[in-house]
């Protein structure tokens, strides 16, 4: 499932390709567990509105719209293979196309989505999508800190609760933990002021850097053009399981926590 920094990469693309322009038409699939609000009420919402902004809040791209009246939020959740394509009409539409919005410039922003699990909404007029938890780029320290106190779940459970932080998934979680020095097992509450402040600047700095390289590009994930990122290139845990550390050459191990394949490097990380 994309994560923070590929959710981000697709929101800055698309909004570089598309704000200023104007929602001239929606079509809409015959699939309705695509949409988590009514395709009609999609439809209407959009058709007329210009596109403001396209940002990202945790996992989800929020793409701003204003008209004379009404002004809402287009929501895309990408889920585990969801992608939006800015495309010529001439381009061929993609099996498994779910959505296509008909812009003033005459291109086309297309959902794509061959295992259904990503959603599409609006947000009622007045209403502005926040997200489930804390922006992990943006947190204060205390604020940070406070999080995990007193939590008797594992680190690693602990930074993919998105009522926590949103945005952070499985990758990011692997590769922070690591450049932090902390195993991933270790009670979240029991964790120093100090290896907190060192895991709030790695996960910012591998969240920052993945952002910077596009994203990783570990199953499905493309940018607006249709692009693979190259963060993976730079992974130094998640996935290498049974390869040798990049920093000590030690084996790195994987276990499972909270249903979720967990890397880390047993020297390294304490």
């Amino acid at each position: 499932m994309p994560e923070l920094p590929e959710v981000e990469t697709v929101a800055n693309g698309v909004h570089a390709r598309i704000h200023g322009q104007t929602v001239r038409s929606v079509w809409t699939s015959d699939k309705p567990q695509t949409f988590k609000s009514p395709p009609d009420e999609i439809i209407e919402a959009l058709t007329g509105s210009r596109i403001d902004r396209v940002h990202r809040v945790g996992k989800t791209v929020v793409i701003d719209l204003s008209r004379k009246k009404n002004p809402a939020q287009f929501l895309v959740h990408l889920g585990m293979t969801g992608r939006l394509l800015v495309s010529t009409p001439e381009t061929p539409v993609p099996s498994h196309t779910h959505a296509i919005l008909t812009l003033s410039s005459g291109k086309e922003l297309r959902f794509v989505d061959a295992r259904r699990f990503g959603r599409l909404s609006v947000v009622a007029p007045d209403t502005r999508y926040e997200g489930p938890g804390a922006e992990p780029l943006t947190i204060s320290l205390e604020d940070f800190i406070a999080l995990f106190r007193n939590r008797k779940t594992p680190i690693k459970a602990a930074l993919l609760n998105q009522s926590l932080l949103h945005g952070v998934g499985n990758i990011y979680a692997d590769e922070a933990l690591f450049h932090a020095g902390i195993r991933p097992t270790r009670h979240a509450g029991r964790l120093t002021r100090a290896e907190l402040t060192r895991l709030r600047a790695a996960l910012v700095k591998v969240l920052t850097e993945a952002i910077q390289l596009g994203g990783s590009s570990v199953s499905d994930y493309v940018d607006a053009d249709g692009v693979a990122g190259f963060f993976q290139l730079h992974h130094h845990v998640y996935s290498r399981t049974g390869q040798p550390c990049r920093i000590c050459g030690r084996t790195i191990k994987r276990v499972v926590l909270a249903g979720r394949s967990t890397h880390y490097c047993p020297t390294c990380q304490k």
